[in-house]
């Protein structure tokens, strides 16, 4: 068997459909059953709410969305993430999600329910990260008792 990085392959064919690992792009993708497509990313900058495929160092990929761009850099989040990453840069970023399905739907990025979709988990981010903080927390002390 034959290892093509991500890269390589969206070099030659323009486009790749993967199904994701883990559960970082809940509730939108889910491991094992879902599927998602990116296409290779250009020159122009990404833009705010995009799914990217990024490189992480060494050798790991990653599929988060950006929810905020910077002069040199992006802001990026996963859908299930309470940790923001930043300093993801255009050099990083190898695709862009065109369409995925999900629970047997497919859906375009242009799709008007997946861009509501994108603002509202977006806007709702910091919400959504405070109360999964204290959740954690309400949890720990619940198993420490």
């Amino acid at each position: 068997m034959i290892n093509v990085s991500y890269e390589d392959y969206l070099a030659e064919h323009g486009t790749l459909t993967y199904s994701n690992v883990g559960i970082s792009m809940l509730p939108m993708l889910k491991q094992g059953r879902d599927l998602f497509t990116v296409r290779k990313k250009g020159t122009e900058r990404c833009k705010k709410y995009d799914v990217v495929l990024y490189r992480r160092p060494p050798s790991s990929y990653v599929l988060h969305r950006i929810i905020r761009v910077r002069a040199s850099d992006y802001v990026i989040l996963g859908d299930n993430c309470i940790n923001r990453e930043y300093g993801i840069t255009d050099d990083d970023i190898i695709g862009v999600l065109t369409e995925f399905v999900h629970n047997g739907k497919k859906y375009t990025a242009d799709d008007v329910c997946y861009r509501l979709y994108s603002r509202i988990w977006v806007t709702a981010a910091p919400l959504r990260i405070v109360l999964t903080k204290v959740r954690h927390r309400i949890g720990r002390k619940r198993h420490e008792a």
